[in-house]
């Protein structure tokens, strides 16, 4: 629950607070130096703007259309970079990196090998291809003071045919850098349900899987994630909200599905920027995450794609306590969510929780009391 004291934390307390990402696509994610730098090296010449921080905006921008389908176009110019093992390996441990730098200790980043096969890699050598670079980014962040842990999650595309080949490949590399499975892309006329061969290989398989759902489409796309496919999680999931009733005395209903979700514990990936920019909310304060924090869903916070909207872990947390005046609890209750919700062993995941997670946010909460006795003290004293 929402703490009684008012421990709102400051934008330094958010990024030093110990955050757990599982829903960041790797080709969302690129700095646009490194875009710029490797469309050089490979001869690209469609980029929209040469100058880093013009790149950077150019990319918020045209994510800000309203439109699923606009949004996905962005991609068109990283994955277009990201075809060699060199070029992953660069991208997948810059992405350790920042997000390190960011305060994250836990990410399962997403991408789809079958986008990466342009040059001739095979799908193994991009799955080693990242593998690698996520160690080598953790590697360089443990130098830099910060602890991570990256896993993959691997994306098969809904559009595309090639879903139980991905699903395969998932499964072999599960003890190597890759913790589950993914479908994305556009929801509508692309259900989830073309892909059942992967979803049942899958469970055969006691592996685990997500599914975007939820996001540009309504609930006939969560029910089949969730009834026919069996996700263990939903991608955004934002579109339960529509089978939630508000009366005008404030009172709240949940329907059939609604309460399923709820009652089953099902994680939800909130991704609060990106929904913005693809229509699936209107603003942070109408956002389904504030009613469904209220009514105690298992909630995430995630960035989706930080370079398409100018994002991060920190930022989407300071948005939330702007909006919602959320405390550092609060903060410490997704965090924790997000950590159960990892598809790493139970073992792991409880490790990470008592020993990372809960006295990280106990340095910070006893910090902010310690500025508090001493801003008091010192109005006493005058």
């Amino acid at each position: 629950m929402t703490s009684e004291t008012p421990n709102l934390p400051t934008p330094d307390q958010i990024r030093r607070s110990p955050k757990v990402l599982l829903h960041d696509h790797l080709d969302g994610g690129l700095r646009p130096g490194t875009i710029i730098e490797l469309a050089r090296e490979v001869g690209y010449e469609n980029l929209p703007e040469t100058d880093a921080d013009k790149l950077g905006i150019w990319f918020r921008e045209a994510a800000d259309s309203g439109s699923l389908p606009r949004y996905l176009e962005t991609f068109a110019h990283t994955c277009v970079v990201m075809q060699t093992k060199a070029a992953l390996f660069r991208v997948a441990a810059e992405c350790a990196e920042d997000l390190a730098e960011d305060g994250v200790v836990y990410a399962e980043i997403r991408y789809a090998p079958e986008q990466h096969l342009e040059a001739g890699l095979s799908l193994e050598e991009v799955v080693e291809a990242v593998n690698d670079g996520f160690r080598e980014g953790e590697r360089r962040a443990k130098a830099n003071g910060h602890r991570i842990r990256v896993g993959a999650l691997l994306t098969a595309m809904r559009h595309a045919a090639r879903a139980l080949e991905i699903a395969e490949l998932a499964n072999r590399y599960r003890d190597n850098g890759v913790v589950g499975f993914d479908i994305a892309g556009a929801e509508a006329g692309f259900p989830p349900t073309r892909h059942l061969d992967a979803f049942e290989y899958l469970k055969r398989e006691n592996n685990h899987f997500t599914i975007h759902a939820g996001e540009a489409f309504g609930l006939p796309s969560i029910w089949q994630a969730l009834q026919w496919c069996g996700a263990d999680r939903l991608g955004h999931g934002v579109k339960i909200i529509d089978d939630i009733e508000v009366a005008e005395d404030g009172s709240v209903t949940l329907g059939r599905l609604a309460s399923y979700v709820r009652d089953k514990r099902i994680p939800l990936e909130m991704c609060p920027t990106s929904n913005l920019q693809t229509a699936a909310a209107a603003s942070y304060a109408e956002h389904p995450i504030g009613l469904l924090r209220k009514l105690h869903f298992r909630l995430t916070v995630n960035t989706d794609n930080r370079l398409m909207s100018g994002t991060s872990m920190s930022r989407e947390f300071e948005h939330l306590v702007d909006t919602f005046g959320y405390t550092l609890d609060d903060m410490q209750w997704f965090t924790v969510n997000a950590m159960k919700s990892a598809f790493i062993p139970f073992d792991e995941r409880l490790a990470m929780i008592n020993e990372v997670i809960k006295p990280g946010y106990a340095e910070l909460k006893s910090e902010w009391l310690f500025q508090q006795t001493a801003s008091t003290s010192g109005s006493v004293s005058a």
